[in-house]
This record gives C-alpha cells, structure tokens and sequence, in this order.
C-alpha cells in the first residue's frame, strides 16, 4: 500500500505539531509548513518529514510552498489565532486585519493552491481546524470570532461545492486548548496568558491532533462533516466551570 501524504500547517507548534506526530505515527509522510523554520527542521527530521516555509498571509508564499507539494491526501488547516481582547468600540483594526489575513484568507490560499493535488488523489481530504468561537460569541472576541465565523462558512461551502468529488470535508472545531494561542492573543504576556486556563483542565493539543487523526483515517466513504471538541469545565465559548 502507497504512503498517504498529510500537509499541516501551522505545523511548528501547538496543535500542528501534535496533528503533525500522531499523523506520522498513523503512516502518514507529513509536509510541514510554517514560518519558523528553526522550529519545523528538527520536527521533520524526526517525522522522516518535510519541511518547507510558509506564511499563509502571503500569496507567494503559498504558491512557492504549493509548487513543492506534489502529492496530498491529506490537508490540515490549522494556521491560525487570536490578537487582542478589544471591545468592538477599542478595535484595534491592525489586530483583525491580522486575524482574518490569517484564518480566512490564509486557509482560502492554501486549499485553493492544493485542492487540484488533493483531487488528483482520487481521495482527498481537507481537515480544517476552526474554534469553538466560529460558532459562538462572547465580550471582547468579535475580530476573533467574527474571523473563524467566516472560515467556518469557508469550509462549510467547500463540503458543498465539490458534493460528488473523491474530497472529503471536515471541520475540527476545539474549545479551550492550552497552546501558545493565549500568549500570542496576548502579544508575549505569559502571565495574563496563564489566567485563561486558571482553575480548569483545559484541552492539550495532543488531545486534539488525536481527533484530526481519527478523521482522517476513516473509510473514504465515511465523511465526518463536523466534530466539536471541548473540555470537560467548559459549556460554551465564555462559559466555564472554574474550581
């Protein structure tokens, strides 16, 4: 049986790291794309991977990236996150130019640059990670939520568009996650970033990279449309049950 090929992005930390372990451990010959390349190196060395830079906010970038990918069965969407807690009246427009750079767009050029390779697989898949918050809201997260709201849709309409084709479509969507998500929301304040996971036990990125992997391996009839992933103490997108 050939290898089937897995491309995660975001892949240098947090949950594309972990998608990108318990992938390989499945059978997967993992490509890793990320901007830091000192981080994705050594990982894909240990992964008998490949590594290849890549910023889903640049469209060169993507397309540089997608011209070394010559095969795909498996595409992960996972680069992503959050700036800023801002009410819509402090918004800071810089912070949401970021976020929907990012987690739409981004997601948009990567699939739209590899959607014929995955096709051309004959049993494509694209595992899009979004957020509990594309399908909630709460104070202070509009440019957030109103950014995974769209990828949401993003993917969801992909699911629709190629009814019939040899594609899978799967949106992966975490609660609370105790990543560098947080720190990076935060802009580097490790103690502001600890608060959010004070009290609870929140998902590890290893929790949901177990998840992606699941899906992935089903049969290629069995399409999982959406599978939400939440921890225990937490309800919705605010609500949480903190000791």
């Amino acid at each position: 049986m050939n290898t089937r090929t897995a491309v995660i992005t975001g892949a240098s930390a947090g949950i594309g790291e972990a998608a990108a372990r318990a992938l390989a451990a499945a059978g997967f010959h993992v490509v890793l794309g990320a901007r830091r390349l000192e981080r994705l190196r050594p990982l894909a060395e240990e992964l008998s991977g490949t590594a290849l830079p890549l910023d889903v906010t640049d469209a060169d970038s993507v397309a540089a990236f997608a011209d070394q990918v010559t095969e795909c069965h498996v595409l992960v969407n996972n680069a992503g996150g959050a700036k800023g807690l801002e009410r819509v009246e402090d918004a800071d427009e810089e912070h949401w130019r970021w976020m929907w750079e990012t987690n739409v767009l981004g997601t948009m050029r990567v699939t739209k640059a590899l959607l014929p390779t995955l096709l051309a697989s004959g049993d494509g898949h694209v595992i899009t990670v979004t957020s509990i918050a594309g399908h909630e809201v709460y104070d202070g997260g509009a440019g957030y939520t109103s950014a995974k709201h769209a990828q949401s849709a993003l993917h969801r309409t992909l699911r629709s568009e190629h009814l019939g084709d040899p594609l899978r479509v799967t949106e992966i969507i975490p609660g609370m996650v105790e990543t560098e998500f947080s720190l990076v929301r935060f802009d580097g304040d490790s103690e502001r970033a600890a608060k959010v996971y004070e009290g609870l036990t929140p998902l590890t990125a290893q929790d949901v990279a177990e998840v992606i992997t699941f899906a992935a391996t089903r049969p290629p009839h069995v399409n999982l449309d959406q599978i939400v992933v939440k921890p225990r103490a937490q309800y919705n997108g605010s609500r949480a049950h903190r000791q």
